[in-house]
């Protein structure tokens, strides 16, 4: 039975302004024993805070590049499509979801946003600004695992999974360069690159790189973020 917690959820849009999200986000809410509601995609943030104020937890979900002036560079030539109306939404609720210690969990674009709300900056490309030695876009196997990530061990990550060694999926050129203040790396790929980030202080406040709702349905370990997001909400 769905409870009566409520996890919004952001959208992406598309060229000709049609909102949208990967059903497999709703999905994975829903197995949670959560509501997902999806938020409409807007700078009005009278809107946006009343929306904050009738939700339990927020799911900041994948989707276009930052743009590189929201952590203080000029967009180089790699950088890809960016999204300066989802920006301007995305950061208003993480920022504000922060202030209300609202339970947060933060997927690929979510994770670089709530580092950058933190003052972080991001890789705009990472083979060309960090290295290939790891292949990171594989958007060719969008559901499958290829390649490790380690959690530390004192991070919630690991409590939540029970895992040390991870295998997630990777469909992402952009990641974290400088952390956010107050962010604790919670994981890491086999090349160092951060993966997984978190406040250690606050409810429940989660980062991770990878797609972990499109793993939810065949891995436990997966699915165990969008139960732990759901029992933060308590």
């Amino acid at each position: 039975m769905i409870s009566l917690h409520v996890i919004g959820l952001t959208p992406s849009q598309d060229e000709k302004g049609r909102q949208f999200l990967n059903p497999d986000y709703i999905a994975s809410v829903l197995r949670s024993g959560a509501l997902p509601l999806v938020l409409p995609l807007t700078g009005d943030e009278a809107c946006l805070e009343e929306a904050l104020g009738r939700i339990d937890g927020l799911l900041l979900t994948g989707g276009a590049d930052v743009g590189p002036d929201r952590y203080g560079e000029e967009k180089l030539s790699f950088c890809g499509e960016t999204a300066p109306e989802r920006d301007r939404m995305e950061f208003f609720l993480c920022r504000r979801a922060l202030d209300k210690n609202l339970p947060l969990l933060a997927i690929c674009r979510g994770h670089q946003v709530l580092n950058c709300v933190l003052g972080g900056t991001l890789y705009q490309d990472v083979a060309a600004q960090y290295g290939d030695s790891l292949k990171h876009p594989c958007y060719d196997t969008p559901r499958d695992p290829v390649h490790g990530v380690t959690a530390a061990e004192d991070s919630r990550l690991f409590r939540i999974t029970g895992m040390r060694s991870l295998r997630v999926n990777s469909r992402h050129h952009q990641a974290v360069k400088d952390l956010g203040r107050g962010l604790a790396v919670s994981a890491r790929a086999e090349d160092g690159l951060i993966e997984g980030i978190e406040l250690p202080d606050r409810k429940f406040v989660v980062g991770v790189q990878w797609h972990p709702e499109s793993l939810s349905d065949r891995y436990a370990e997966a699915q165990r973020l969008f139960d732990a997001l759901a029992e933060a909400c308590e």
